[in-house]
């Protein structure tokens, strides 16, 4: 099995930074591609960034401009540098990996545990 551990998260003011980190860890052949979703309160998951293994990145419109997603291919893991961050930001911010499994030789989603990222005002 595959376990993906997030770091990073906390309470910052407005304008500040954060960096998230996700790293995976088991039965890994290859990872395809890796994500960050955001959940508030009351609210529905939403797709934040996302790099697949081209290094091609996409982002939410709300945070183009003030997010970068990276990753280390070699260590297995995603970043999320969150620069100029506004209160809306708020939320649980949860890692993704598509994953090739080296034990069933098939591919399948992770999810992290979820890290809180408070943004006060």
């Amino acid at each position: 099995q595959v376990q993906l551990v997030e770091s990073g998260g906390g309470l910052v003011q407005a304008g500040g930074s954060l960096r998230l980190s996700c790293a995976a860890s088991g039965s890994i052949f290859s990872i395809n591609a890796m994500g960050w979703y955001r959940q508030a309160p009351g609210k529905q998951r939403e797709l934040v960034a996302f790099i697949p293994k081209s290094g091609t990145t996409t982002y939410a419109d709300s945070v183009k401009g003030r997010f970068t997603i990276s990753r280390d291919n070699a260590k297995n893991t995603v970043y999320l540098q969150m620069n100029s961050l506004k209160p809306e930001d708020t939320a649980v911010y949860y890692c993704n990996a598509n994953i090739w499994e080296s034990r069933t030789w098939t591919t399948r989603d992770y999810w992290g545990q979820g890290t809180q990222v408070t943004v006060s005002s």
